[in-house]
């Protein structure tokens, strides 16, 4: 069932309780532990939780869930902070701050991870690597390993070792009653089935075990294309993604270039044999062949150098209005919508990013995890930074609307797009339905959309 802010006297019980059970600089309402605790990457998020719980352990998760319920208080839990919508933060409510769960634990021997759930991809890669192994992560460094995993995961290496979601092997979860659940192929797979890719609706993740891989290095960078070449630029961006082998996954989209005016992105990352994404007449180094580049630095690196250098592209604070839409390749038609909205970015920090969707990450039955849409495609993430850059993101979506999947990326989704909502999960829905209702009955966790009726 929903749940509405707590009245002044639930609230005062609950922070009398809370810091009965805990020391008080881990109970914040005010002051410079609440001003962290409610900083998030999107400064255009007004929410403001009645109080918030910082999290060391998993008995402090489940305290702050208990606490809650006994209550009647809104519950939210924020990581890393960068969910656009804010469903970080329960306005009026109760804010679990699980940012000092970030430990990373690797075992060498069965290449895999034990990620706290506060964990950023910087904290995952900086472990591994000393290794020599990487981790399933997005295209940014400071972005939260849980919440990018549960909504399913889009990144760099998809096609060579899929998404985030697809190398969860197991997890802790506090459910909705305050009971702490160890969740794997043997132990309620139900759930970890959900977890890949259902979001953070079905209760805390305190810990997760993540499958790693050997890759010492990438080829990657940027090139930039001016934008009267656009057209032509991505229709050979569009035969590369098709031909693409799967240690090449190819980003494509627009930002502005160092003057202000627009410019064509393309961002790829070989994953492969060093030689083989170095050499001159491979499939990597032709990306700076599509047109008169205006810019082409392509390196290679470690994975987390690669990913930590992306961060300063995208600081803390700014406004920002996310849309997202789901589309089978860069066809004529979506590479016009492109050109029509690229050339026009309301602020010189907005943009249009394109995932690319293929190879392993493509080869994972649509009923295998939570994540439904398993067919090669791109993900289209409109970004309008900037006070009044809502409409302009607006249109670019409802432009790609006809061309697109229904649903959408559920990490991206905000809470209005009801025309996409309820395609988000297709054929999955009512399992996912099912798993909800059996470890949280009444609503208590609501991170992505999952419609329940």
């Amino acid at each position: 069932m929903p749940h509405t802010p707590g009245d002044a006297r639930s609230l005062a019980d609950a922070h009398r309780a809370l810091r009965t059970a805990v020391p008080d600089r881990q109970v914040h309402s005010s002051g410079p532990g609440y001003a962290d605790g409610v900083a998030l990457w999107n400064g255009a998020v007004n929410h403001r939780p009645a109080l918030v719980l910082t999290c060391t352990t998993t008995d402090d998760v489940v305290l702050g869930v208990r606490t809650a319920r006994e209550f009647g208080l809104p519950l939210s839990v924020r990581s890393r902070g960068h969910d656009w919508a804010g469903r970080a933060l329960a306005d009026g409510g109760l804010t679990l701050d699980v940012r000092p769960l970030s430990g990373v634990r690797v075992d060498p021997a069965t290449r895999t991870a034990e990620v706290g759930g506060g964990a950023s991809a910087n904290h995952l890669l900086a472990a591994a690597g000393e290794h020599g192994f990487v981790g399933a992560t997005g295209t940014i460094g400071t972005v939260g390993v849980a919440g990018l995993t549960l909504g399913g995961g889009y990144g760099p290496l998809a096609g060579r070792i899929g998404l985030a979601a697809d190398n969860l092997l197991a997890a802790e979860v506090v459910t909705a009653d305050g009971s702490v659940v160890r969740t794997d192929a043997r132990h309620d797979p139900d759930l970890l089935w959900a977890l890949r890719g259902g979001g953070g609706n079905f209760g805390v993740v305190t810990s997760m075990t993540v499958r790693l891989h050997a890759v010492p290095a990438v080829v990657t960078g940027l090139v930039l294309y001016p934008w009267h070449q656009a057209g032509q630029v991505l229709a050979r961006v569009r035969e590369a993604q098709h031909e693409a082998p799967d240690d090449l996954t190819i980003q494509t989209g627009v930002i502005a270039a160092p003057d202000g005016s627009p410019a064509l992105l393309v961002l790829p990352t070989w994953s492969g044999d060093v030689v083989t994404g170095e050499d001159p007449s491979g499939p990597v180094m032709a990306l700076t062949r599509l047109g008169d580049p205006l810019l082409a630095q392509l390196d290679t690196v470690p994975h987390a150098t690669a990913l930590a250098g992306r961060d300063a592209m995208f600081p803390d604070g700014r406004h920002v209005t996310i849309r997202t839409r789901s589309v089978p390749a860069l066809d004529e038609a979506v590479a016009d919508v492109v050109e029509r909205f690229g050339g026009r970015l309301p602020t010189p920090q907005s943009g249009i990013s394109l995932h690319h969707f293929h190879g392993a990450a493509a080869r994972v039955a649509a009923a295998d995890t939570a994540f439904s849409l398993r067919r090669p495609h791109l993900m289209a993430e409109i970004l309008g930074i900037g006070e009044d850059t809502g409409g302009w993101a607006d249109a670019a979506s409802a432009a790609l609307a006809e061309h697109a999947f229904p649903g959408g990326y559920a990490n991206l989704l905000g809470p209005d797009a009801t025309d996409q909502i309820p395609h988000v999960h297709g054929d999955n829905l009512p399992r996912l339905r099912r798993v909800k209702a059996a470890v949280d009955p009444d609503g208590v966790f609501a991170a992505t959309p999952l419609p329940m009726s």
